[in-house]
């Protein structure tokens, strides 16, 4: 049987400092707060641990840091009810990750639980067609004005599905996505710009992902106009332009007249234009991105919030695109007759019942809703990231944050990742507000609407506490 420490071994964790350059202050201090940190959430550390022989799994989101490596492991909870989580040792979390940008609503929401047991109880059917999702997609396609819609699994699914639409719609190969963009996993959005050769033509991003899989991948600078040109020189190889309109690394990046131009651009050359709004759609206005910035997109992608905590992938779009789905809209009766040639599109779990059950909750509670709920879920995001920025100046620290509706971030990423110890503070930084009682990823995350005045005070003020014991811990100076 495996022996399990949890606690690091102290030669050991003096040894590792030794060799940080860090003084003798910040050594004692850093010490100190890994055994408190352990000590706190032992069970997660333990569950961590006794899995991982057993379970391949990259759940810390984050890159692996020798120095902090007695801290690198996910806070594993047990119950979750609105802005909160509670974990395997009992620690109450005011949550701002909320599950990636899935919970609009806090955990557990009373409209879309009851929905979903309802299903529950009806059962689950799978290969029967679900009797609500034509409903579901009449609703998607109210809400974002897109004219036809289909299911996938995950959000992965559907923009490798809008991808494979665009090249079998446009019969070309080549697609522009633009650098600090996230697409999911699939092979053929993982990509680099190489910077070694100065151009723009992509290289993986990982090992096991081939090359050829992003020959026909241009990787491009989002917000700069000399991208626009680019595109311009190849709009006859281009099948799409997939973006993210508002990238949740870097929140203060939103070109709005850069979005306008790049519309008009790919309509004059039949480029078809995807939105990626897995993480705008339905945050920042019910009908997402498209919506806020005032450009309709030819495809869009959605998830997360969708779904209700339900994993689903949604692929939206006008008919000449959508309609290679399944060869077009056709009736009974008359001589009609799908006349689309069809690409391949299928997947087991696609339109699952509780999918279904719980994206339908989604869509008509926020068909129910006036235009206050995102108002004034995105008016306290910005007052509160005021509040932060305004504590940052006056203790003048080298952080800013910025926020795009209920989305809040760092607004100075580049800044901390060329400066190595920015960077090492901000990761110090998190673990101090995780162990305070405040769960993230990173130092950004989501408000939801069960966020409420004292959730924001606590995060607020555990931010404060935080770096003042950074201060006496040497690694943020006294001014």
């Amino acid at each position: 049987m495996q022996k399990i420490t949890l606690h690091p071994n102290l030669n050991n964790l003096k040894n590792l400092l030794a060799t940080s350059g860090f003084t003798q202050q910040q050594k004692n201090y850093l010490q100190d707060f890994i055994l408190r940190y352990n000590e706190r959430t032992k069970t997660s550390k333990h569950i961590s641990q006794s899995s991982r022989p057993f379970l391949a799994d990259d759940k810390n989101l984050g890159e692996f840091n020798l120095l902090f490596k007695e801290m690198y492991y996910p806070i594993v909870a047990n119950r979750s009810s609105g802005s909160k989580i509670w974990d395997v040792d009992g620690n109450e979390y005011v949550d701002v990750m909320m599950g990636l940008g899935i919970n609009l609503f806090g955990h557990n929401p009373p409209f879309i639980k009851e929905a979903l047991i309802a299903q529950l109880d009806q059962g689950i059917q799978i290969g029967p067609q679900s009797e609500i999702v034509g409903e579901v997609a009449e609703l998607i396609s109210q809400l974002t004005g897109m004219e036809r819609v289909c299911f996938s699994n995950t959000g992965t699914e559907a923009v490798m599905t809008a991808i494979r639409i665009a090249r079998a719609v446009t019969g070309r190969n080549k697609i522009v996505i633009f650098s600090g963009s996230y697409h999911g996993h699939f092979d053929g959005t993982l990509v680099n710009k190489n910077n070694a050769e100065n151009n723009q033509y992509a290289i993986p991003l990982a090992p096991g992902i081939l090359q050829n899989f992003v020959n026909d991948v241009l990787v491009l600078d989002y917000g700069n106009p000399k991208s626009l040109e680019i595109i311009k020189a190849y709009h006859q190889e281009l099948a799409a332009v997939l973006v993210v309109p508002v990238q949740t690394a870097r929140p203060a990046l939103q070109p709005k007249e850069f979005l306008q131009e790049l519309r008009k651009l790919t309509q004059a050359s039949n480029i078809a234009l995807i939105f990626d709004e897995m993480v705008t759609g339905f945050r920042i206005h019910p009908g997402g991105a498209q919506a806020y910035f005032g450009v309709q997109a030819d495809i869009a992608t959605y998830g997360k919030i969708v779904g209700g905590g339900i994993p689903i992938g949604v692929i939206a779009g006008n008919s000449k695109y959508m309609n290679v789905i399944d060869g077009g809209v056709w009736n009974y009766g008359d001589d009609s007759y799908p006349q689309t040639k069809k690409t391949f599109f299928a997947g087991t779990f696609c339109k699952h019942p509780l999918a279904m059950a719980a994206a339908k909750a989604v869509l008509k509670y926020l068909q129910s809703q006036d235009p206050s709920l995102h108002q004034k879920l995105n008016e306290r995001t910005i007052q509160f990231v005021m509040a932060l920025n305004n504590y940052f100046v006056i203790e003048r620290l080298p952080l800013r944050m910025a926020n795009f509706g209920s989305l809040f971030g760092s607004a100075s990423v580049e800044l901390a990742e060329e400066n190595s110890t920015l960077s090492v503070v901000m990761s110090l930084l998190k673990y101090h507000l995780i162990h305070k009682g405040v769960h993230l990823l990173g130092v950004s995350g989501y408000l939801s609407t069960a966020h409420t005045d004292e959730d924001i005070n606590y995060i607020l003020q555990a931010v404060k506490d935080s770096v003042e014991e950074l201060r006496y811990g040497g690694f943020i100076p006294f001014y």
